[in-house]
């Protein structure tokens, strides 16, 4: 029992120092804004945004692993969660960037950004 114990333990240290990494990176990311990655225009937005999107699907993609416990799932149930997850996020960020971009082409003459 103690030794179910400790791997668990083991196993929530991992997860949260893979989750904080990648989070610490966002934050760094976000507040440096290199010109770089965020003044440039890559597919519709910038490459910093593809980096927040991707890291953000990352996590959500291990949230759903460690936290759910699909690891111990049968492989058809956990692609069944995982990419109708996956899909649905990148769906509603094209529509996000789609009309985004609309958004910021139709009132660019009359806001001042």
């Amino acid at each position: 029992m103690a030794h179910a114990h400790e791997s668990n333990t083991k196993r929530i240290w991992v997860v949260f120092g893979l989750l904080s990494v990648i989070t610490i990176v966002e934050v760094f990311l976000g507040i440096e804004k290199y010109d770089s990655l965020h003044l440039t225009s890559f597919f519709g937005t910038s490459p910093l945004n593809w980096i927040f999107i991707l890291l953000t699907l990352l996590k959500a993609y291990y949230i759903t692993w460690a936290f759910m416990h699909m690891e111990g799932e049968k492989k058809a149930l956990r692609r069944s969660v995982v990419w109708s997850a996956v899909f649905l996020i990148c769906y509603l960020v094209t529509l996000l960037l789609i009309e985004g971009g609309y958004l910021y082409s139709t009132l660019a003459p009359l806001v001042k950004w």
